[in-house]
């Protein structure tokens, strides 16, 4: 027999019935998401807050709005020049990283032998288990005057003088793609390996040549990890700071290096907020135009 209560309150149809508020997926997404605001939204929001204020609130509660942080970049020809010195280190980087990478990566996807493809993935990550410090100093190790290389020239006869590979963009360049070719080769093989292989045999049924098929087929299918490539490698390099302190010294001066001394040496926290704004608000420019170059070339309408 049903209850009265039973009676009185009808059940809910199905459609009707209550759900959770929040969606398991939004719960596993939540910790990620924390992540994110805690270390990258909060620190740009307190970057972004003190380029725009006279002073540290912390330390003197008198700050006032102010664009003089702006107006002082705007105002000097050396903070252009470091800005353009940055962009086309990591433009330079990247091209070279995907130049080197993408061959590399297409061989490790490509290769049948599991343990050719783990030796290939071991040399790939080992220079990554030693630090950039390491790895820039063996690089100057072989390209400063005294060098590896100049002194084997010399020895042979072929320099009266020593090259100038280091402390300029050349030697900055040389360790960073040095440094950055894995990230490029770990990104792409992951794309480049779920690419269905028989898609370039059934081109080359077709009649097309080896190149003409690669270019027509694997090459935009690969295309976002092209693009996530590039732009993991742009990031990195445009921010590096050690590597092209010690390979550039004082005749190479990028934004990361301009920010480091704001901050140690003068410590003014405004201006170095400034210039990372201005970084990253024009590398924010250069990845889109990117992003719409590939899409551009690939026939679709954006990449992801």
């Amino acid at each position: 027999m049903a209850s009265v209560a039973d009676t009185l309150s009808p059940a809910l149809p199905p459609q009707r019935r209550l759900r959770p508020a929040i969606s398991p997926v939004a719960w596993l997404a939540g910790p990620a998401l924390l992540l994110f605001v805690v270390f990258f939204v909060l620190p740009f929001g307190v970057m972004a807050l003190l380029s725009l204020l006279s002073g540290n609130p912390v330390q003197n509660p008198n700050v006032y709005p102010t664009t003089r942080h702006y107006a002082r970049f705007l105002g000097d020809e050396l903070y252009y020049d470091a800005l353009w010195a940055t962009l086309r280190i990591g433009l330079i980087t990247t091209f070279f990283s995907l130049l080197i990478g993408y061959p590399l990566a297409h061989w490790m996807a490509r290769m049948k032998s599991r343990l050719g493809h783990a030796l290939l993935l071991m040399a790939v990550i080992a220079p990554m288990l030693t630090g950039i410090v390491v790895r820039t100093f063996a690089w100057m190790t072989i390209l400063q005057d005294k060098g590896v290389i100049n002194t084997t020239l010399a020895a042979l006869g072929l320099i009266d003088g020593p090259l100038p590979l280091m402390y300029n963009e050349f030697g900055t360049i040389v360790a960073l793609v040095h440094i950055y070719v894995p990230f490029m080769v770990l990104t792409l093989t992951g794309v480049i390996g779920r690419i269905d292989e028989r898609l370039e045999q059934a081109a080359r049924n077709l009649g097309a040549s080896r190149l003409r098929a690669f270019a027509e087929v694997t090459l935009p299918l690969s295309l976002p990890g092209i693009l996530a490539g590039s732009l993991l490698v742009f990031a990195l390099a445009i921010s590096a700071y050690v590597t092209p302190f010690l390979m550039g010294g004082t005749n190479v001066l990028t934004l990361p290096m301009l920010i480091y001394q704001q901050v140690s040496a003068s410590f003014n926290l405004g201006f170095a907020g400034a210039l990372g704004v201005i970084l990253l608000a024009v590398s924010l420019v250069v990845v889109i135009a990117y992003n719409h170059v590939l899409a551009r070339f690939s026939g679709q309408e954006g990449l992801t």
